[in-house]
């Protein structure tokens, strides 16, 4: 039985656990490593569980906590080469931080899960998302912050049991509302978030494909809401002959996770 943990998904901290209380690893860690703690143990996690660290991109809101949490724990850290190079510069990283770079086409192995990463169109060096198969052949894919749902990550999520995907603005609220004409630009282009309607789309996609739990995430405080990503995706997904249920099960994280963990 796997589980899979939403801890902190929005645009101002995200971080996710996959596995058990008998150990697992850590997608991303972009909240203080006080928080990020507290919200394993809420789960029944405890610190030692973490036996790995998977880093998407050297956004702040994905790797916030990682320096500290590196000085207490002394576990390995996956990322590309590039985000690594990046964090290097930007983030003062232990001395003795035990660092791996993750090349494109060969597989790694971290609590006795196996991750494949794959590229994803995104304003940060090597930013990619990542493909999990655990000890009992389940699978899940870990997809956001996508300007574009590119070839690459349509392959490397499909057939996925479970998908964390993005679902970051509304466009109507991003439109209207308090951020500048760049900003606003740079959030709506190829390399910066799905919309929700994006995320229907690309939800449309993986269905068909196996994948029967859909979580989205990375939802923006500002400019969307949960009722809204999950109305879009739901109506869309309706229209299509797919229904909830049946079909597929669909959560939507909150900026503090979901209260379970996500079987599969």
């Amino acid at each position: 039985m796997s589980k899979f943990y939403s801890l902190f998904s929005s645009s101002k901290g995200n971080a996710s656990f996959l596995g058990g209380p008998g150990g697992g690893i850590l997608i991303d860690a972009g909240v203080s490593c006080r928080r990020l703690t507290q919200s394993l143990q809420s789960h029944g996690i405890p610190d030692a569980a973490v036996q790995a660290i998977f880093v998407t991109h050297s956004h702040r809101d994905h790797i916030a906590g990682l320096r500290v949490f590196l000085g207490k724990y002394k576990i390995p850290v996956y990322a590309m080469a590039e985000t690594l190079a990046d964090l290097r510069k930007t983030v003062c990283l232990p001395q003795d931080a035990d660092l791996h770079e993750i090349d494109l086409h060969v597989p790694v192995c971290a609590a006795e899960i196996t991750a494949e990463v794959f590229p994803t169109m995104h304003d940060a060096p090597g930013s990619c998302g990542f493909r999990f198969s655990m000890p009992d052949g389940q699978t899940c894919a870990v997809c956001t912050d996508l300007g574009v749902v590119t070839p690459q990550v349509q392959q490397g999520t499909a057939g996925a049991d479970l998908v964390l995907l993005e679902a970051n603005y509304d466009p109507d609220l991003l439109c209207h509302g308090t951020y500048p004409y760049p900003l606003q630009e740079r959030i709506s282009g190829e390399y910066g978030h799905l919309s929700n309607f994006d995320s229907a789309n690309f939800a449309e996609s993986l269905i068909p494909q196996g994948t029967t739990r859909l979580i989205l995430g990375h939802l923006s405080e500002q400019n969307n809401t949960k009722a809204l990503a999950q109305q879009t995706v739901l109506q869309h997904l309706s229209q299509c002959g797919m229904q909830r249920g049946r079909d597929f099960f669909l959560e939507v994280s909150t900026p503090t996770g979901l209260e379970q963990a996500v079987i599969f």
